[in-house]
């Protein structure tokens, strides 16, 4: 189009776009395009597909060959510098012998953390930092506060009407949302590395909590807060074997129902002492299997509790052009609240969409000072 001016930012976007169709696909690993460019002409684009194999320079320099030699590489991530599953990408740019790389930002992964750039400079290559900067960060945001923290980054979501009732009072939750907002809710599954359900949920609706759609997807880890082990050897989530399930339990649960679990192949979590689940305990369990990503599909009480607990990194909240009423009717967030109106979660950079008939409000939570 006209106003695509072909600059750094340019072949930056496209790097990006490259990145971004990978999405979901890399596990803990961080999602990276790269374009190579010489002469005004793109002679090489890669991305990282899949955790412990190739990364995006590898792939755009091999395209490339020995063309590679005074060009410029546009990455949306500083090339590693260590040696990991693979060789460090910063020597594999030098022995190229390329002019200049253009990064989008910096490697969060105290691995890295600038050594990349430093290396590439010692070695001569003219080496441009931040091009696109917000737009990478945004794009790789599970993996920034996985390998900084080692805790997985949650993304909760709710489907309601408008008076926020996520189902009737009778329980009957068929459906709330229309088919373009249930197949959105199927892509934010294939993008995330676990769905996390509390034992409400499971016993209600009995869900097989995997990706559905037209073409084959990346089904997560399901999860599920289970204080009690109410959830039956017959429920889906343990008898289909579709995919790994855990449960989330503490030390007061029973001992022969745990066997039982873990004999059908679920793996099973005890987190904390008292009667309820410690969330802020299970999270970093999840975290040390190296699951860096969460989709919340949680009842009321599970999300309020998440969201009570700061755990909660990003809300995706569909709403639909219903009202249903009933005091009985289960909501989006059950928990105790807090006293004051200026105490209120708030959401920032919030974005609101149209999905079919349905409206999307998305964004980030501003916690109160009493949770930071």
């Amino acid at each position: 189009m006209l106003q695509d001016i072909i600059n750094d930012e340019y072949y930056m976007r496209l790097a990006l776009e490259l990145a971004k169709k990978a999405q979901g696909q890399t596990g803990i690993n961080p999602i990276v395009g790269c374009v190579v460019v010489k002469a005004g002409r793109i002679i090489g684009v890669g991305a990282h597909l899949k955790r412990g194999e190739g990364h995006a320079e590898v792939h755009a320099l091999q395209m490339a060959g020995t063309e590679a030699e005074g060009a410029t590489v546009y990455v949306t991530l500083e090339p590693c510098s260590h040696f990991g599953k693979t060789p460090p990408c910063c020597e594999r740019i030098i022995d190229a012998k390329v002019a200049k790389v253009v990064v989008a930002m910096v490697d969060p992964n105290p691995k890295v953390a600038g050594r990349g750039i430093a290396r590439l400079r010692e070695q001569g290559i003219n080496v441009t930092v931040g091009v696109l900067e917000a737009e990478a960060m945004a794009l790789n945001e599970a993996f920034i506060k996985y390998v900084t923290t080692g805790l997985p980054f949650i993304t909760l979501k709710t489907a309601s009407t408008l008076d926020g009732k996520i189902a009737a009072k009778s329980g009957d939750s068929q459906w709330v949302t229309g088919p373009k907002a249930r197949e959105l809710v199927h892509t934010l599954r294939h993008l995330n590395d676990g769905i996390m359900v509390g034992a409400g949920t499971a016993l209600t609706d009995d869900p097989l909590l995997t990706t559905r759609l037209t073409v084959p997807a990346i089904s997560p880890v399901r999860i599920v807060a289970d204080s009690k082990l109410r959830l039956p050897l017959t429920s889906q989530l343990i008898s289909d074997g579709t995919t790994k399930t855990i449960i989330l339990t503490t030390e007061q649960a029973d001992r022969a129902k745990i066997r039982a679990l873990e004999n059908a192949g679920a793996m099973v979590l005890a987190c904390g002492a008292g009667s309820q689940v410690d969330l802020k305990q299970a999270m970093k369990r999840i975290g040390e299997l190296e699951i860096g990503s969460i989709l919340l599909e949680g009842g009321g009480r599970l999300n309020g509790a998440m969201l009570e607990a700061g755990l909660i990194d990003k809300l995706v909240l569909f709403f639909a052009p219903k009202i249903i009423g009933g005091a009985a009717a289960p909501v989006s967030f059950q928990f105790e609240g807090w006293d004051r109106m200026a105490d209120a979660v708030q959401l920032r950079n919030m974005k609101v969409d149209i999905i079919g008939d349905d409206l999307c409000v998305s964004g980030y939570p501003i916690y109160p000072a009493s949770q930071r």
